[in-house]
């Protein structure tokens, strides 16, 4: 381990989920964040991060048409394993029968038990949209349903569906996150049945179970799709959903009948089944 490390403080005034997605995305390793920012560690420097940080908030501001103050702040500082103190930081959790647990902490008795390594993926299950997620795949999913998790990021959502029994396939836009839902797989004693980088629109299957934890405007951009490759009694996990755009999504699915709706501070996940 070399002897010192960078460390980027980002502060933002507005939109903070927009830059979660958006660091997601892009980043190829965890980050930490808190209210009103972000703080990224990384041994190379980050200002490529900073640069496409100005890049976003240029065009965010564009689209959205308002002012959108970006504050990034940089540090070279020494080296003190701050990789073990981020491994500290992460603490396991329980969402219903699921137990999400990093790899260096111990799984429990009579729970399903989900092993990840944060510094490999996003997705830990501490996020609202994650949560609620697995919460709906504990209730909805059952042993050999074939089940489509699009836009797989860490795999959490289609390692839960596997560790019920179930045949998943999963899909990402992003190889890194395609990379990593196979690493976590594995470290879970797991395989995908089919995994690829794209969309569901090259699934070349139907799905007893579909489930999308993404954004709002991408649920709508991609909701045809979703609906094409689910079989006809099939249910839709749909999250990541601020409950301010929840119409504006549901107006895309409505040939769908809602069947439960699960909220978890300001963010939604809606679960539907075609009429």
């Amino acid at each position: 381990m070399q002897g010192h490390y960078y460390e980027l403080v980002v502060k933002v005034s507005s939109h903070q989920d927009l830059y979660t997605d958006f660091l997601s995305d892009t980043l190829p390793i965890g980050f930490e964040e808190f209210d009103g920012g972000f703080i990224v560690r990384s041994e190379e420097s980050l200002e490529t991060i900073v640069w496409g940080l100005e890049q976003f908030t240029e065009a965010l501001q564009k689209a959205l048409g308002e002012t959108i103050e970006l504050e990034c702040t940089q540090q070279k500082l020494e080296n003190s394993d701050w990789v073990e103190a981020y491994q500290k930081s992460i603490e396991p959790i329980q969402i219903d029968t699921f137990y999400i647990h990093p790899t260096w902490e111990q799984p429990k008795e009579n729970l399903i038990n989900i092993a990840l390594d944060p510094a490999l993926a996003f997705g830990t299950g501490h996020h609202p949209t994650t949560a609620t997620s697995l919460k709906a795949i504990g209730k909805y999913v059952k042993a050999n349903d074939n089940v489509l998790d699009v836009g797989c990021g860490s795999g959490i959502l289609g390692i839960g569906a596997m560790k019920l029994g179930a045949i998943v396939d999963a899909c990402d836009t992003d190889p890194v996150s395609v990379n990593n839902s196979q690493e976590n797989a594995t470290i879970n004693g797991l395989v995908f049945a089919s995994i690829w980088e794209g969309s569901s629109s090259l699934a070349k299957k139907r799905y007893d179970v579909v489930v999308a934890n993404i954004v709002a405007d991408v649920l709508i951009f991609i909701a045809n799709d979703l609906k094409k490759v689910l079989k006809e009694d099939g249910i839709l996990i749909l999250s990541g959903i601020l409950d301010k755009y929840e119409i504006k999504v549901l107006n895309s699915y409505k040939d769908c009948e809602m069947i439960e709706r699960i909220a978890q501070e300001e963010w939604v996940t809606l679960i539907l089944k075609k009429k």
